[in-house]
């Protein structure tokens, strides 16, 4: 199979501008090759957060994979309406129920959860891009079956702040 293909952008570099805060984590680090635990293990990485605006009422996390070979790359994690109060999840949130108040959406696999890396052998190494959106309000009062993209469409014109990670991986 055939997989040369342009890079594909950063993707929030496609929206409009927003200011940045912090983004850490424990498990993973931007441009370096996520632990097979992230991969094979579909573990979500430890995440936190500081630095947000004033006027953030919720957050939007989630992981988009924009490397995939598909023309709309490949959403690994979302977890919308995730209460003001919540600042952290621990390694592993995506396999355990959403913060109370939140909602888990089901990924591209199909899945309420975290889904690890899975590029296709050979291919370049994909960008794993985790986000975390400030939101302007408590609820985006998505639909029941919502997906991803609606998430991200929805939060559009409530995002006050962003903050990325982005770790590699290949195989």
């Amino acid at each position: 199979m055939n997989l040369e293909r342009p890079i594909a952008p950063e993707p929030y570099s496609l929206l409009p501008s927003v200011p940045g805060f912090a983004l850490h984590s424990s498990d993973v680090t931007s441009a370096t090759q996520l632990d097979e635990q992230h991969a094979s293990g579909n573990v979500s990485p430890q995440l936190d957060w500081d630095g947000f605006p004033d006027g953030t009422k919720s957050f939007l996390v989630n992981c988009f994979d924009p490397d995939a070979p598909t023309p709309a790359g490949f959403w690994h994690w979302t977890i919308v309406d995730v209460p003001f109060s919540v600042t952290s999840l621990p390694t592993g949130a995506g396999s355990q129920p959403a913060p109370q108040g939140a909602t888990m959406l089901k990924n591209d696999m199909g899945t309420a959860d975290f889904t690890g890396a899975a590029p296709p052998p050979g291919d370049h190494p994909h960008r794993y891009v985790f986000a975390v959106h400030a939101l302007d309000v408590e609820s985006l009062g998505l639909p029941e079956g919502a997906t991803p993209t609606v998430a991200a469409f929805m939060s559009l014109g409530h995002v006050l702040a962003r903050a990325t990670l982005s770790p590699v991986y290949s195989r």
